[in-house]
C-alpha cells in the first residue's frame, strides 16, 4: 500500500462467524466486480461478529460500487447490516504490510474532525499506526486509525484508548480470503 492510495472501508454485523460471512461476502464482491487490493478482518464479542473491509484504490482511480446483494432461495437468511464508512486518504503510514501471525490490529474510529490526533500517536511505543483521514465529506468517521500490536500488549493499548474516548475501539484478526 502507497499513500497516494485512498481506501474505502466498509463495515459489516451478523452473527456470521468468518467462514460463513466470508461465503456471503465473496458472492458480494464477485457480483460487484470488485477485483481490488482487499483486506477484510474480524473481531467477535458476545456472539456478534463485527468485519472491516480495506478496499485499496490507486488515487484519482476511486469507482468502488457498493450494492446490497440480493436474496435468492439459495441464499441463508441471516441478517448482515452493512454500513458504508466511506473513502479515506492515507495521512500516515507506518506499516504497509498486514499483520503477522503474533499480531492483531486495533482499529479506533474517531468522529470528531478537530479530535488531537498527537495523544493517539503517544501510543505507538508498542505499535505501528497508520491513520486515515475523512477523504468526502460524508464519511461516517473523520479519522479511522489502525495500529499493528503485538497480540500480547493489544489489551493494554485498547485500555490507553478507551481513555481518549474513540467513538469506537475493537481488535481485529484478519480473515483468510480464497484467491480466484
Amino acid at each position: 500500500m502507497r499513500q497516494d492510495k485512498t481506501v474505502q472501508f466498509v463495515c459489516f454485523e451478523t452473527i456470521l462467524d468468518s467462514e460463513q460471512f466470508i461465503t456471503q461476502w465473496e458472492h458480494f464482491t464477485r457480483s460487484a466486480n470488485s477485483d481490488v487490493d482487499v483486506t477484510l478482518q474480524q473481531s467477535e464479542k458476545n456472539g456478534v461478529f463485527k468485519y472491516v473491509a480495506q478496499h485499496r484504490y490507486a488515487a484519482g482511480e476511486f469507482q468502488f460500487v457498493f450494492t446490497k446483494a440480493t436474496r435468492s432461495s439459495r441464499t441463508p437468511e441471516v441478517e448482515i447490516k452493512a454500513k458504508q464508512a466511506g473513502g479515506y486518504s492515507i495521512l500516515q503510514l507506518e506499516r504497509s504490510t498486514d499483520a503477522r501471525a503474533d499480531e492483531s490490529k486495533i482499529f479506533a474510529f474517531l468522529v470528531n474532525s478537530q479530535t488531537d490526533l498527537s495523544a493517539y500517536k503517544q501510543l505507538t511505543s508498542v505499535a505501528k499506526l497508520n491513520i486515515y483521514e475523512a477523504y468526502y465529506e460524508n464519511c461516517q468517521y473523520a479519522y479511522i486509525l489502525e495500529y499493528f500490536v503485538k497480540n500480547k500488549n493489544a489489551a493494554e493499548l485498547i485500555e490507553q484508548l478507551k481513555l481518549l474516548e474513540p467513538s469506537e475501539v475493537r481488535i481485529y484478526k484478519e480473515c483468510i480470503l480464497q484467491v480466484s
